[in-house]
């Protein structure tokens, strides 16, 4: 080999050694530059519980939805029991063990208070303007406040309906009733046609269900339970023992059944469904599965607000859920991204037509694509819009236990109702730390 060959072979090398010089600082630069932004971009997971159904909903479409739109983002439900108060119990277990998983909190309305007061949620005050919080029910943004700070925004709303066969009101020449007394006079008289073996079903087992139940006839009584503002108690007023008064005599004479006192909400709706009786006091889930394809009394039935008394105004005891963001999470903005886009209004219009769930949004009731699909929903409104909120304070379920336990000892004879309310009052005040 000639010396010139081998000097045009070394400097060929040469090149190829300094260019993939060049081609591998270039990558470890690349990878260099990267190492910031790859960190930066790494997924934050959220954690949230719901129960089974509604996490099945959720993954199939509203989680769906965020995720696409936020990459960077992961919802992780936890799967709950069905029944609220199994929930808040293993929501306050985690936040007393000190180790709660949670960075979202689905609340019930009357969790609000107790989470507040115990310093487990983040004060959402300063997240919404005066605009954006008037695009939700006024009861359900007041619901979510403790102390004047908010903690909580609505995400389903709900509120205490009274429905009632219109076919069997139309044929016996009946208006809808108004007052308490209307109840019965048509609740009566349409069991004594035959057209139903029962005139108005309740709740009236002992739990959170009598006592909302409770607050919407004890509203139309002119009563009231404690205003959480002054800590004033009404249990052991005449108003209070007039409402107890009706309702045994729905029992007594035989307009609802012997054992409505051990009912929850699913034990009247089947009865109702069935096409057992003429009125129901329930809340705006019954909608759907009365009017279902294979339902006896499918576009039989409507709603109303609760009656009253004439001088009254009648009210829905406000239900639904909200969602608040844990104290604990080490991702707020990024949970507050989330709950931003859950409650938003188009969210929530996609929502309701995959789920069926009330929304919280109050345009959505008028909107002229919800209504031809959910035509009951402006009715809502007006039921919706006078809702009555439960007591806001740090020792609602205290109080809430009191009421419970000696309500259903009145209905149930175990009680006078007098020496019954006398004490629910007497024990709420010490709970309180008020005078009698």
């Amino acid at each position: 080999m000639s010396q010139k060959k081998t000097k045009q072979q070394h400097k060929i090398l040469q090149k190829l050694k300094w260019r993939i010089g060049i081609f591998f600082a270039i990558v470890l630069g690349i990878m260099l530059l990267s190492i910031p932004q790859a960190i930066s971009q790494e997924v934050v997971v959220l954690n949230m519980m719901l129960n089974a159904t509604d996490a099945a909903l959720w993954k199939q479409s509203i989680i769906k939805d965020f995720e696409a739109k936020n990459p960077g983002i992961r919802i992780n439900l936890i799967e709950g029991p069905g029944m609220p108060n199994l929930q808040e119990d293993l929501l306050t277990s985690a936040y007393i063990l000190g180790d709660s998983p949670y960075d979202m909190i689905m609340m019930d309305v009357i969790w609000t208070p107790k989470f507040a007061a115990a310093g487990w949620l983040l004060d959402l005050s300063d997240r919404l303007t005066k605009e954006e919080l008037a695009d939700f029910f006024p009861a359900h943004i007041e619901a979510g406040r403790y102390q004047g700070k908010l903690y909580r925004i609505p995400m389903y709303a709900g509120a205490g309906v009274l429905y009632y066969r219109k076919d069997l009101l139309k044929q016996a020449g009946f208006q809808p009733p108004e007052t308490f007394a209307d109840l019965l006079r048509i609740s009566k008289s349409l069991q004594e046609q035959g057209k139903v073996k029962w005139g108005y079903l309740w709740q009236g087992r002992q739990s959170e269900g009598l006592v909302a139940m409770f607050m919407e006839v004890l509203q139309g009584f002119g009563g009231f339970w404690m205003n959480p503002d002054t800590l004033e108690v009404g249990l052991d007023r005449p108003e209070t023992l007039k409402a107890i008064a009706f309702l045994k005599d729905t029992i007594q004479q035989g307009i609802s059944p012997p054992g409505v006192t051990t009912y929850i909400e699913e034990d009247t709706r089947r009865i109702f469904q069935s096409g057992q009786a003429a009125f129901l006091r329930s809340w705006p889930y019954v909608w759907p599965l009365a009017n279902a394809e294979d339902s006896p009394v499918k576009d039989k039935i409507a709603m109303k607000p609760m009656v009253a008394n004439s001088g009254n105004s009648p009210g829905g005891c406000l239900g639904g859920f909200g969602l608040g963001i844990s104290k604990s999470s080490k991702h707020p903005q990024e949970a507050w991204k989330a709950i931003q886009f859950f409650t938003s209004e188009e969210t929530q219009r996609q929502f309701i037509f995959k789920s069926g769930f009330v929304p919280s949004q109050r345009s959505l009731f008028s909107d002229p694509q919800v209504v031809s699909k959910y035509p009951h929903y402006p009715q809502l409104l007006k039921i919706a819009d006078k809702s009555i909120l439960r007591p806001s304070i740090g020792q609602y379920a205290q109080a809430s236990d009191i009421l419970q336990r000696y309500l259903s000892a009145a209905l149930t004879n175990r009680m006078t109702s007098e020496g019954a309310m006398q004490a629910a009052a007497s024990e709420t005040r010490l709970l309180l730390g008020t005078k009698s």
